[in-house]
C-alpha cells in the first residue's frame, strides 16, 4: 500500500538506493560502487537501507521510507535474495538491479532447482522483477537468467565490482598489512582458511555438518607450520565445537564480513562448494575441495557443471585425503587458467568503472559536487567497517 502511494510521486532520476538484508554495513560490491560514485564527483543522491539478516525485523517507519525510497528512485540495488521487493511492479522508469553477492555459477539456484528439495514453486515472484543483474561472464548468463527466471537481455556480464580489490596492489597491501596486526596469530605460519558454504534450504534452516571433520587429526598434522582460520557462512546457525586445548591452532573468524580480505592472507583455501572459489582463483593459489557429502549434497542441490570438471584444485573426500592434499600445497595452473578464462571475460581491475560509465551514459551528467549520501540504517563508516574477530 505504501509503494503504491509513493508510486504517485516523480522518479528521481538523481537517486540510488541500496538495499540488503545480509549486511549492515556498506561492504562488498556495494563498497566499490559508491567509492567508484564518489570519485566521480557525481551529482547522485546515494541512500543505504541495510540489515545485516531478514530476520531483522523492520519497523513501520523503516518500510514506509523503503517503499518511498523504491518508488521514486531511478536505480533500486539489491545484493542478495530481498523478498520485501519481490511483490512489487517496478516502475517504468527506474531499474531494479541485481549485483549478487557471488561470483561465477556453480551450485544451481533459484529456478534451477524447481522441483528439488527446498526449490521455488513456478508461481513464485522471487527475483522475477529484475530488470539488470551483474555476472562475471558471458558463459553464464544462461544460468543466472534461468537461476532468476528473467531474460538473458536483462544479465550483463560486465563482471563483479568488488573483485576490483584483486587488481589493487595498494588496496591490497593495506588490507594485509592491517590483517596481520589484527590477527597477530598468523604471523610466522602458513594460513589455512576454510570457507564452505552452507547446507540446508535457505537462511532459516542452514547449517554445516561439522562431524565430517576430524579436527584433532588435522590439529596433530598441521600444528607446527599451519594456523587453521574457518570462516562459516554467515547463514550457518551451529557452531563448530572445538576443543579449548586446539585454540593455538584453530581460530573462528566468521565475524569478519568481507572474506576477500581473508583470501588475501590466505596461503591455502578450503571450500567445498562455495561460489569463494571465483574469486580465490583469481590469486593463483592452491585450493582444496572437502566433499565428504558429494553425493549427498548433488541430490539435494545439484551443480550448473560436473563436479570433478569443475573444480579448479584438488579433491578430499575424509579429513586424512584433505591433509595430505594440504601438505602437497599445489597448482594445477593450466587447469586454473582455462576456468579464469571460461568464468571471468574481463581481468582488469575495471568492472566498478564500466558500472559507473553505464549509470552516468542514462542520461546524466558529472557536476563539480560532492555526492550526496544518506545513511538510512545501517553502519556508514568504511573505515571502522571491518570488525567482528
Amino acid at each position: 500500500m505504501a509503494y503504491k502511494m509513493h508510486s504517485l510521486l516523480p522518479v528521481k532520476n538523481k537517486n540510488i538506493s541500496f538495499l540488503s538484508d545480509s549486511r549492515n554495513d556498506i561492504s562488498g560490491n556495494f563498497e566499490y560502487i559508491y567509492e567508484e560514485i564518489k570519485k566521480r564527483q557525481s551529482d547522485f543522491k546515494l541512500a543505504f537501507y541495510l540489515k545485516g539478516s531478514i530476520k531483522q525485523d523492520k519497523s513501520f517507519t523503516e518500510l514506509n521510507t523503503l517503499a518511498k525510497a523504491i518508488a521514486t528512485s531511478k536505480y533500486i540495488m539489491v545484493d542478495d535474495f530481498y523478498p520485501l521487493i519481490y511483490p512489487l511492479k517496478i516502475r517504468k522508469n527506474s531499474e531494479l538491479i541485481q549485483v549478487w553477492h557471488a561470483v561465477g555459477a556453480f551450485k544451481t539456484f533459484g529456478y534451477s532447482r524447481v522441483g528439488m528439495p527446498g526449490g521455488p514453486k513456478l508461481t513464485s515472484k522471487n527475483h522475477r522483477n529484475y530488470t539488470k543483474v551483474l555476472v562475471s561472464s558471458k558463459n553464464i548468463v544462461n544460468k543466472y537468467a534461468e537461476g532468476f527466471g528473467i531474460a538473458e537481455s536483462a544479465v550483463i556480464p560486465i563482471g563483479a565490482p568488488r573483485t576490483d580489490l584483486f587488481f589493487d596492489e595498494v588496496r591490497k597491501k593495506e588490507i594485509v598489512d592491517r590483517l596481520h596486526e589484527e590477527l597477530p596469530f598468523i604471523n610466522g605460519k602458513k594460513v589455512i582458511l576454510f570457507a564452505p558454504t552452507f547446507r540446508g534450504n535457505g537462511q532459516q534452516t542452514a547449517y554445516y555438518p561439522f562431524g565430517m571433520i576430524n579436527f584433532k587429526e588435522i590439529y596433530e598434522a598441521l600444528k607446527n607450520e599451519y594456523v587453521f582460520l574457518l570462516k562459516i557462512h554467515p547463514f550457518v546457525q551451529n557452531k563448530p565445537e572445538i576443543p579449548y586445548e586446539y585454540d593455538n591452532f584453530f581460530y573462528d573468524v566468521s565475524e569478519y564480513r568481507e572474506i576477500n580480505d581473508l583470501l588475501l592472507i590466505s596461503d591455502q583455501l578450503v571450500t567445498d562448494y562455495s561460489s569463494v572459489c571465483f574469486e580465490y582463483a583469481l590469486l593463483n593459489k592452491p585450493m582444496v575441495f572437502f566433499s565428504p557429502d558429494l553425493g549427498e549434497y548433488m541430490s539435494d542441490r545439484d551443480f550448473y557443471y560436473d563436479y570433478f570438471d569443475f573444480i579448479p584444485g584438488s579433491y578430499a573426500s575424509n579429513t586424512t585425503m584433505l591433509i595430505e592434499k594440504l601438505k602437497k600445497e599445489s597448482v594445477d595452473t593450466k587447469r586454473l587458467e582455462t576456468f579464469k578464462d571460461y568464468f571471468f571475460d574481463d581481468l582488469d581491475g575495471k568492472v566498478s568503472e564500466r558500472f559507473v560509465d553505464i549509470l552516468m551514459t542514462d542520461g546524466f551528467a558529472d557536476v563539480d559536487e560532492e555526492v550526496e549520501v544518506e545513511q538510512i540504517w545501517g553502519s556508514v563508516d568504511n573505515k571502522n567497517n571491518k570488525k567482528g574477530v
